[in-house]
């Protein structure tokens, strides 16, 4: 059993007799919003900062733009596009990311030692890709338009996933340089208001259903399904995030000092990596100071702690005696709140203070939450058949469950089953936490 969708969302079977042009239009407008986005992410680069990578986890900027590419014409183009020419034949391997069942994988750690393909080829790759995706959109052969549509659902979530990759991974970059350069130096500045004081919001125990459903939903990854019941006992979640200001509290307590609050593994990579404060944090003069994409800041303790890895999460909490929450209660939290909160759309590109509503509050946005929840398949789960299934299943092990998305993540493309999954010593992602505590 396939646990993709088996049907694009906007195509109708009984329309399967080549006089869908309005529907293919549609997509074709998607596709080339979605693209288009992906070169303004850029936009402001100098064409030295889309060949750099700072460390194995951070991709070029001019890797992320040929990849997605590849996705797309070794998925769909040279799968379905009568007479189809790959732009260059070796880049079918040089911009492979992790489908072994295509054959030789470059190596991660050495994307940043390719000087070749130019900047300037990569965009005329991109242009080729674009050209002939049109073409088979326009293409009035009997062709197998459900599998086509599907994958380019995919395709297009997975180049929306590599948008938020790429502000990542610039941040993390440019962060490697002594002179702290701003990927811009126009964001808006965050809202001025006072942080709301933590309140809790109480869950009743039982059991509930969590996971996507079904196409009625619209899109979701194989991994978010299917849709099955769980049994929680009560448990009360933290109204906001973890802030700066709170996190420093535990940083100036001997937080990173005392063994007693980390996870075994937590407390080797502190010693073994040296850590004493969230990643992109700097004392400046005597005062705290973190890296943005803006440029360097002044720490603002209101805003949401970032940038901080499942351990530093977890042994937080344990100094606070609380937890942090399982992905299924967050679930529970999240699927009654409207999709709203600080995404790439606010143009702030960082975490900022909690809004003074009453109840839960960023639950979208901002930071992707961390859990106390492995990466593992929900009951039921098959991957589906061939390299399409190597997208999800196989990293099913030692790794953590986030939700919610982050400040860098594109609105449309997240829901409450979104499952994003990271090792729980990584940190150059948009990470923070909020508390979760078992109910009286």
């Amino acid at each position: 059993m396939k646990r993709w969708p088996q049907h694009a969302p906007g195509w109708d079977d009984d329309n399967n007799d080549g006089d869908d042009g309005d529907d293919r239009h549609a997509w074709a407008e998607r596709y080339g919003r979605v693209r288009a986005a992906s070169v303004a992410l850029c936009a402001p680069l100098a064409v030295e900062d889309y060949v750099i990578q700072a460390c194995e986890e951070a991709s070029p900027a001019k890797w992320h733009l040929a990849h997605v590419s590849w996705f797309f014409e070794t998925f769909i183009l040279t799968e379905y596009l009568p007479g189809y020419t790959e732009f260059h034949p070796r880049y079918r391997q040089l911009f492979n990311s992790y489908y072994e069942q295509l054959g030789e994988v470059f190596p991660r750690p050495a994307r940043g030692t390719l000087s070749r393909p130019t900047v300037e080829e990569v965009q005329r790759y991109r242009a080729h890709v674009d050209q002939h995706m049109l073409a088979l959109l326009a293409e009035r052969a009997d062709l197998p338009w459900p599998e086509i549509l599907q994958r380019l659902e995919i395709g297009l979530n997975h180049e929306q996933q590599h948008q938020e990759l790429l502000l990542t991974d610039i941040k993390r970059n440019f962060a490697a340089n002594p002179l702290r350069p701003a990927y811009r130096q126009d964001l808006p500045p965050s809202p001025s208001q006072p942080r709301p004081a933590m309140a809790w919001t109480d869950f009743d125990g039982g059991v509930y259903q969590i996971g996507h459903a079904s196409l009625d939903e619209g899109f979701a990854y194989d991994n978010e399904g299917p849709r099955h019941r769980v049994y929680l006992e009560p448990f009360r979640l933290a109204s906001r995030l973890v802030t700066n200001g709170e996190f420093l509290a535990f940083i100036e307590s001997g937080g990173y000092a005392n063994p007693a609050l980390w996870l075994s593994e937590g407390w080797a990579r502190v010693r073994q990596a040296g850590w004493n404060a969230p990643l992109y944090w700097e004392r400046i003069g005597g005062e705290w100071w973190h890296f943005t994409l803006g440029g360097m800041a002044p720490l603002d303790p209101d805003e949401p702690v970032c940038h901080v890895s499942f351990f530093e999460a977890a042994a937080y909490a344990a100094w606070t005696g609380r937890r942090l929450p399982t992905e299924a209660e967050w679930e529970v939290a999240a699927a009654a709140q409207d999709l709203v909160g600080n995404l790439r759309e606010t143009g702030f590109l960082k975490p900022v203070v909690a809004p003074a509503d009453a109840g839960l509050t960023q639950l979208y946005g901002d930071v992707w939450e961390h859990t106390a929840s492995a990466y593992l398949p929900y009951p039921g789960y098959r991957a589906a058949e061939g390299a399409l299934g190597e997208y999800n299943g196989k990293f099913m092990c030692n790794q953590m469950v986030l939700r919610g998305g982050s400040c860098v993540t594109p609105a449309d493309h997240l829901r409450p089953t979104y499952r994003n999954f990271f090792y729980p010593h990584e940190r150059w992602q948009f990470q923070g936490f909020r508390l979760a505590e078992d109910a009286p």
